[in-house]
């Protein structure tokens, strides 16, 4: 079994670390403890995930919150904060963060023309800074199972918009085996494994992150 050499990670079609960034938008308790459309457990379980693979796979992070600065919400849960910690936010006040010139400078300072987007909720937070990424010439990559919405059918319906206009959905796990790509990567094997038993992607198990870090 011999594995072809490793083709342009820049050039590339599929998502590598080195030809995408991640983005990380209002993970704070108000937008979490509103989301109906899938369990909340299992969606932080998945916005860690996430987070921690850019940040073992070495992405660039643009990771945004809403109305920190003006006392009117408060910061990200806990274990976002714990898995990206000693990255940046961007406060801002827009619903659409791509409307903040800080969130759009940070993204375009990254580099990267593919954006693996993950938001709350789905159908604004998500939904308007996505379709103005496509506008501008940038690929959207979005985590169905990262996101979500005040009701399935608002959920579904903005990612249906989102791919209507070019972003493409898919799924945590395969956010994961993207960017590991091949076992013979070994550096990033152990974490690579770590994050599927935390999200619970090994014989259906789901792991639990502990509230309270």
């Amino acid at each position: 079994m011999t594995s072809e050499p490793i083709r342009d990670p820049i050039s590339d079609d599929l998502l590598t670390p080195q030809n995408a960034a991640f983005v990380i938008i209002d993970y704070q308790p108000v937008q979490v403890n509103s989301i109906a459309s899938m369990d909340r457990q299992l969606l932080i379980n998945h916005i860690v995930g996430c987070s921690r693979a850019a940040v073992e796979y070495g992405l660039p992070i643009i990771h945004s919150t809403v109305n920190v600065k003006t006392g009117l919400n408060k910061p990200p849960i806990p274990q976002v904060r714990k898995a990206l910690q000693g990255y940046p936010t961007y406060d801002r006040t827009t619903i659409n963060s791509w409307e903040d010139v800080e969130f759009r400078q940070a993204i375009k300072d990254a580099g990267r023309k593919k954006l693996i987007m993950t938001a709350l909720w789905t159908e604004a937070c998500l939904t308007f800074p996505a379709l103005d990424a496509l506008r501008e010439g940038y690929e959207v990559y979005v985590p169905v199972d990262a996101v979500g919405g005040t009701s399935l059918a608002a959920h579904e319906a903005a990612l249906r918009r989102i791919e209507q206009a070019g972003g493409r959905m898919i799924s945590v796990p395969q956010l994961f085996c993207e960017l590991q790509r091949d076992w013979k990567r070994a550096d990033t094997v152990p974490a690579f494994m770590d994050l599927f038993i935390k999200t619970g992607g090994t014989a259906g198990i789901q792991f639990s992150y502990d509230r309270n870090e």
